[in-house]
């Protein structure tokens, strides 16, 4: 066993030790971590006057055990600082609900909360709730879909999946699972598509029905997925490299000026309150709909192309609410 852990590891071990019930005594506890026997005696007077741990010396079996049966030391040294951390990171949880791993997350949080100390509450005040968390809307998956995906992207399977793209009809395709992405409430799998020979990303909320095939796969080793996505706005993306310059008046300047919207963006202020947002994207589907949402306060500069699509789509909407006499 390597020397020079830290004490709380060691003192973790020796917690352990004692717990087997086999009266451990500082040689065989120094022998088994590396270390000198005064070393294992100054944790256990920190374990007994700094930790209240119950800890006593058998002469009749020459080591040392706890006077209370069920007495263990908690698995982490935790400040106040930390515990407000996790208390919110149990909040954030909701946002998961009604996926899949939400069950799995509450129980790692449980086991978190079960191995503080008694004294210790993940409650940071005395109000039942100080923090509220709105989750997002989440993509519902068909029974089993989950467990077969992750699986496979764990252990280097072969999927065939029966998948739906709206509009379309079921399409059976071989998969490559390679990553798994999460973005705005929707789980993604990306990997190699046998059928279009290419690698493609699928929403896990459209995969009908998933297999996992005896065949197993590898990652070639020039896969990068953040390379892959690049200047991405959103789950799309291309190897195009597109600018675009959109102007926001000077009524929602001040939100646009308050987020990080993109990696590349820049930000430049006009004298009437306006401002230019510019920002290189490989894929406009989502860009586009963003500057949709909002309406008549954003206006698309460059490039005149991307200008032309959003005009012609605010166009197509117009003639949808337009209403004979």
């Amino acid at each position: 066993m390597a020397k020079y852990k830290p004490q709380h590891s060691r003192l973790l071990f020796i917690d352990r030790e004692i717990n087997t019930g086999k009266h451990p005594n500082c040689s065989s506890l120094a022998e088994e971590w590396e270390v000198s026997c005064k070393t294992i005696q100054r944790d256990l007077e920190y374990m007994r006057y700094h930790l209240d741990a119950p800890l006593e010396y058998s002469a009749k079996h020459r080591g040392y055990f706890y006077t209370e049966k069920n007495f263990e030391l908690p698995a982490m040294n935790i400040k106040e600082s930390d515990l407000f951390a996790i208390y919110l990171a149990d909040k954030l949880l909701i946002q998961y609900e009604g996926t899949p791993i939400y069950d799995s997350l509450c129980s790692v949080f449980k086991k978190i909360e079960q191995s503080l100390p008694n004294k210790v509450s993940l409650d940071p005040g005395d109000e039942p709730s100080r923090f509220t968390v709105f989750p997002p809307s989440n993509t519902i998956f068909r029974p089993g879909i989950w467990e077969t995906v992750t699986n496979a992207i764990r252990t280097f399977r072969r999927l065939e999946i029966e998948y739906q793209t709206p509009g379309s009809d079921p399409v059976i395709r071989k998969l490559d699972p390679y990553h798994g992405v999460r973005f705005e409430g929707d789980w993604y799998v990306v990997g190699f598509c046998h059928l279009r020979r290419q690698i493609l990303t699928f929403s896990l909320g459209r995969i009908i029905d998933a297999k996992m095939l005896s065949d197993s796969f590898e990652i070639p080793a020039d896969f990068d997925f953040h390379k892959l996505t690049g200047s991405h706005f959103g789950i799309h993306w291309s190897k195009n490299e597109i600018d675009v310059k959109i102007h926001f008046n000077s009524s929602v300047a001040g939100y646009i000026k308050e987020r990080k919207w993109h990696t590349t963006q820049e930000i430049s202020s006009n004298p009437d309150g306006s401002l230019v947002l510019s920002l290189t994207v490989n894929h406009l589907l989502e860009l586009k709909r963003w500057i949709l949402s909002w309406g008549d306060m954003a206006e698309v500069l460059e490039p005149k192309s991307f200008k032309e699509d959003v005009k012609q789509t605010i166009t197509g909407m117009m003639g949808r609410y337009q209403y004979s006499e």
